[in-house]
């Protein structure tokens, strides 16, 4: 990655051309956590928040923003997913200050660009989504560490956080 893709000769932002690249089967999967106190959590995780079932409101929001991505970030190229797939892992802190929820959003397409994008919208809106449903009890809550994770296939190969 020596130099910036989304800018011409002129310095002009531009939408990257991959007419002429080759599809191929590309996956990205990204993660983030939303920290909470311990309260919001076990209102989370006893299906008992005001708003309905959190988490299951959060994996179809993180969904939908997969798909729509091109619809919020200006260069990126609207896509046919093949696949998405967000889970959630409920992570307890040791001093019982501040639990948190980790999402992980996997994302595939057969194309000519990846889906990393695809895959750092979906975990950033399902985060979003919870804490929408859970703000009337606690407006502390915190997103953080929303990174990519892996990225597979393309002309670039693969990618792998903290390999």
């Amino acid at each position: 990655m020596s130099q910036l893709t989304h800018f011409d000769a002129q310095g002009q932002a531009h939408m990257v051309d991959v007419a002429a690249k080759a599809s191929t089967h590309r996956i990205g999967i990204a993660g983030g956590r939303i920290e909470m106190l311990p309260t919001t959590l076990a209102l989370i995780e006893s299906g008992s928040a005001k708003k309905g079932d959190v988490l299951g409101i959060a994996r179809v929001a993180g969904i939908m923003a997969a798909k729509k991505t091109s619809d919020l970030i200006p260069l990126c190229h609207p896509l046919v997913l093949t696949r998405v797939a967000i889970e959630f892992e409920v992570l307890r802190a040791n001093d019982s200050r501040v639990d948190s929820v980790f999402c992980t959003a996997t994302v595939e397409t057969v194309g000519p660009t990846g889906v990393e994008m695809e895959a750092l919208t979906a975990v950033q809106v399902a985060l979003l989504t919870i804490y929408d449903m859970c703000k009337a009890v606690d407006r502390g809550m915190a997103i953080t560490d929303c990174r990519l994770l892996e990225k597979h296939g393309g002309k670039s190969g693969s990618f792998v956080a903290g390999v």
